[in-house]
């Protein structure tokens, strides 16, 4: 009889640090909808019905997030309110359900948690490309199985299940994908830690409850000149400049953008002209607007956010003195 060892580098062993840190990546991210529960350790399961300032919104997807948004922001000056209808069923970290009846339940998970911007375990700035091959060998039974892992959820449960009595070996190459998109290849174990180690902590998981802080991650200059020149008759929904309202200033004017920097605006018999360009990318673009005759649109705006629920919008701001919101309805 010949014993061959398994290769130590891609050999896997319970509450090896390669373990903990792969359990880490795979864990449920519960940051995502803290829009509703303010809680980084665990995530509402869909679907669940809330009532966001009196509109029923059913949340069958993470789209419904941004709805909520929405509406949250529909004013700067009212008291936001949001109503959970019970029950829900919460999924921690490690997937497990547990089902909540009312808001006193849901607090008492929710001060468990991490309060926000602290540190907690799972590591988002990494993602496992699946399909993951295994093969196991059971030291008690001398049985061997081969499972192919396919989701977040199936490696967690795989590692969470780990003993001292079996011999697990991961089926090389494998890759995983990074928070700005690029994709690695890992040869084995060793590369795999070395990675996690090296990115975990190279993008911003959000964990903070500020919602309005990451509307233009993937903004781009295409994108805003897109949806300014092919949606005609924008109307001014809000306006403050220095603090002091002025929603109703140009009540009735229709600004069209154009692709070659023109801007025209017209209300009854009356036109005006300017011209407008964007520069900058994601949350630092830039738009400034120059139409002599209309002081109040006129300034070097930062693009706060394009939307679309109800309208199309696009709010820009400057400081927290001056906003300028233009919202359309357009096929």
């Amino acid at each position: 009889m010949e014993l061959i060892e398994t290769p130590a580098d891609e050999t896997l062993i319970s509450n090896s640090s390669v373990a903990i840190l792969m359990q880490n990546v795979s864990s449920n991210d519960g940051s995502v909808d803290n829009i509703i529960d303010k809680s980084n350790c665990f995530s509402i399961k869909f679907p669940l019905n809330v009532t966001v300032n009196g509109e029923n919104i059913l949340v069958n997807s993470s789209e419904a997030y941004n709805i909520i948004e929405y509406i949250f922001d529909d004013e700067d000056d009212d008291v936001d309110v949001l109503e959970i209808t019970y029950p829900i069923t919460i999924v921690s970290e490690d997937f497990s359900e547990i089902i909540i009846n009312n808001d006193t339940e849901l607090n008492s998970y929710s001060i468990n948690c991490n309060g926000e911007n602290e540190f907690d375990d799972d590591i988002e700035c990494l993602d496992f490309k699946y399909p993951i091959t295994t093969s196991t060998f059971n030291k008690e039974n001398e049985a061997i199985e081969t499972a192919s892992i396919t989701s977040d959820y199936e490696l967690n449960q795989f590692l969470k299940n780990l003993t001292q009595n079996l011999i697990t070996t991961i089926n090389f190459p494998i890759d995983v994908t990074l928070s700005d998109g690029t994709e690695l290849m890992l040869n084995n174990l060793i590369e795999l830690e070395n990675s996690i180690n090296n990115y975990k902590n190279d993008c911003d998981e959000d964990d903070d409850f500020d919602y309005n802080d990451d509307d233009c991650d993937s903004c781009n200059v295409e994108e805003l000149t897109h949806t300014l020149t092919n949606c005609n008759g924008w109307l001014v929904d809000q306006l403050d400049r220095d603090n002091t309202n002025y929603d109703n200033a140009y009540n009735g004017y229709r600004f069209n953008f154009s692709p070659d920097g023109s801007l025209g605006v017209y209300w009854g018999n009356t036109s005006a002209y300017g011209t407008w360009i964007a520069t900058g990318s994601h949350n630092n673009i830039n738009v400034t607007i120059n139409i002599p005759g209309l002081p109040l649109c006129n300034n070097v705006w930062r693009l706060h956010e394009m939307s679309e629920y109800t309208n199309k919008r696009v709010d820009f701001r400057v400081g927290n003195s001056d906003r300028l919101r233009y919202n359309n309805i357009c096929d």
